[in-house]
């Protein structure tokens, strides 16, 4: 069985220094709101820099990677 991994980029607005989980899963697509992206941290199936993470509202900064399933997240700053 082949598992493809899909490799995206999320920046943060300049000024900003974290975006909440849930609000990132959201906003990357992988949940259509951030009650859907709370309810998928909740199961334990994210995990942020190789680590589950249970808080749906943790503060992702840049340099951070974020792993939902097959889709990993690189978290950089703005510019």
């Amino acid at each position: 069985m082949n598992q493809h991994k899909q490799a995206l980029h999320f920046a943060l607005d300049a000024g900003r220094e974290f975006i909440e989980l849930n609000q990132l899963l959201k906003l990357v697509g992988l949940c259509d709101s951030g009650g859907a992206g709370k309810q998928l941290v909740a199961s334990g199936a994210v995990r942020v820099d190789g680590v589950v993470e249970l808080r749906k509202t943790a503060k992702i900064r840049a340099g951070q990677r974020v792993q939902a399933g097959a889709v990993a997240i690189r978290v950089t700053a703005e510019g």
